[in-house]
């Protein structure tokens, strides 16, 4: 690998904002990715290494190994990633010219860890490796593979000496991917299994949603601007919407979806992470524990639903068939007699001082009308007498979104008189977008939380007891659908069933369509 090479196909560090955080040599952990062969891997996980190392902020030897079943050489897992990175990488690579000197670093390990019953084998090859190239016995292992997995192959990389919890020869740490565990009870039981190997700042649970460059804005935009914060509580805000909308069904991962559900699937890490840092108190420091407790306190202070008022909470929903698309009990892998909610949409509360009394809307859902994430902060109406005693049209409730995805846009209405000899009342819109006023290429979301979990920042991760006040809210929903009725039905190409208008009672607004932002 060459130094003109390297020159040729990577940025200036210090052109780039956050160049102070590129990891030197000797910080520099060998990246062991199993599931090396998955889909995840060849999409995002390759592709965020390639645009970290290209922009600078990982040094020129960055070992990745890739741990699967399937047997493979060295030069042809390098040869798949590269025809991964053509296909996915952001910054694209031109040619092999490109690649070759990037994939020098990638080395591949054949090891069935379903069914055989130890790494000491691979502790053995990753020394010898980390030898043979000078480089740290620093390691960053990335679960990329299903859940099932997670708690064994932590219990078999504490058995074969690859992580250290505190001194030793180098630092260690564990990237666990979603979903993690499938209610409360199995949440708790993995973070005790993992916790018996693993410290806590050793694990880092992944929420690619975090690592989105507007999800992260929402901090920077409520504490870095002191004529928006002060709005945010219960005084001046009527209610919060989060829509997590998808257009797509199941995809053909019928067994996969009916055993999960959108509650689960979407609410349970996306959305209530969306919530927290909409509602979350200013934190004493800008850390990972400081950030990570003040969401846990959001999550705390939501009351629980329970049969009595699950109605009243949460609408639940099923898309049915519909514009040539098959309906959710017909698609493959899905139980013609299922309950398994594709559409869910719940209010909730958060009961301390900041928020006492403001709805918080969540829906997800599938097959709906567009796709699209958003938070909608909807304000309080001002005093309309003047208004009304004029006979005029009455001003409309001003609305601060943030979207998500996609077009990532900050956008705040407000009413103006237009121009004309009349008197009257207007809403109009102020747009961010960050493409234009930015004008430059966004990171991805994998590509941030990869380079902190190098790092060691857990800022964007999810702790233990987050994790666990989560799923205790879930649960308990899932307790209280025991004695409900089934799932409403709805039109694919819709907002979802028409039962989840009745959610806004007592509130001045309703389910917003996306096209609206």
């Amino acid at each position: 690998m060459t130094d003109h090479l390297i020159a040729a196909f990577r940025e200036t560090v210090e052109e780039r904002d956050g160049h102070q955080f590129r990891i030197p040599p000797e910080k520099m952990g060998t990246i062991v990715i199993f599931g090396a062969t998955g889909d995840l891997a060849g999409r995002k996980l390759i592709p965020a290494i390639y645009n970290l190392w290209r922009a600078g902020l990982l040094p020129d030897k960055a070992n990745v190994v890739g741990v699967a079943r399937r047997e493979k050489s060295h030069d042809t897992y390098r040869q798949d990633m590269c025809e991964a990175l053509k296909t996915h990488s952001r910054t694209g690579h031109g040619d092999d010219d490109a690649c070759l000197p990037f994939v020098s670093n990638f080395f591949y390990y054949q090891n069935n860890f379903a069914e055989e019953p130890d790494l000491r084998g691979l502790a053995e090859y990753l020394h010898e490796l980390e030898e043979e190239r000078g480089m740290p016995h620093n390691r960053l292992f990335y679960l990329s593979t299903g859940p099932e997995f997670f708690a064994p192959i932590i219990q078999k990389l504490g058995a074969a000496g690859l992580v250290n919890r505190g001194g030793g020869a180098g630092w260690s740490r564990v990237v666990i991917e979603k979903p993690f565990g499938h209610d409360l009870d199995s949440a708790v039981a993995l973070n005790a299994s993992i916790g018996e190997v693993l410290g806590e700042d050793q694990i880092f649970r992944i929420d690619h949603y975090l690592g989105k460059e507007t999800v992260q804005n929402i901090f920077a935009f409520r504490f870095g601007n002191a004529i928006f914060e002060p709005l945010f509580n219960q005084k001046y805000v009527d209610h919060v919407q989060i829509t997590v909308a998808e257009t797509l069904g199941v995809e053909g991962r019928g067994d996969f979806y009916d055993a999960t559900g959108a509650l689960r699937d979407v609410v349970q890490n996306h959305a209530l992470q969306l919530m927290c840092l909409v509602a979350m108190e200013p934190p004493a420091e800008f850390g990972g524990d400081d950030i990570r407790g003040e969401k846990v306190k959001v999550l705390r202070s939501v009351p629980l639903p329970d049969r009595d008022t699950i109605a009243d909470t949460v609408v639940r929903g099923q898309y049915t068939e519909g514009g040539g698309e098959l309906g959710y009990l017909s698609e493959e892998g899905v139980d013609p007699n299922s309950h398994t909610e594709t559409y869910v949409a719940l209010r909730l509360t958060i009961d301390n001082w900041r928020w006492a009394g403001v709805p918080f809307f969540i829906r997800t859902g599938k097959r709906l009308k567009k796709r699209g994430t958003e938070i909608a902060i909807q304000f309080k109406q001002p005093p309309t007498h003047y208004f009304k005693k004029l006979g005029l049209r009455m001003p409309e409730a001003n609305v601060l979104v943030f979207r998500i995805q996609p077009d990532e846009a900050i956008s705040l209405s407000f009413n103006a008189k237009p121009p004309g000899m009349d008197f009257q009342i207007e809403p109009v819109n102020m747009d961010f977008r960050y493409g234009h006023a930015f004008q430059k290429d966004m990171p991805d979301a994998y590509e941030r939380l990869l380079l902190d979990a190098l790092r060691g920042d857990s800022t964007l991760f999810t702790r233990a007891d987050e994790i666990e006040a989560a799923w205790r809210l879930v649960s308990a929903i899932h307790e209280a659908w025991k004695h409900a009725p089934a799932p409403e039905l709805y039109r694919p190409g819709s907002w979802g069933p028409n039962a989840a208008e009745r959610l806004f009672h007592g509130c001045e607004g309703r389910w917003r369509a996306l096209e609206d932002a």
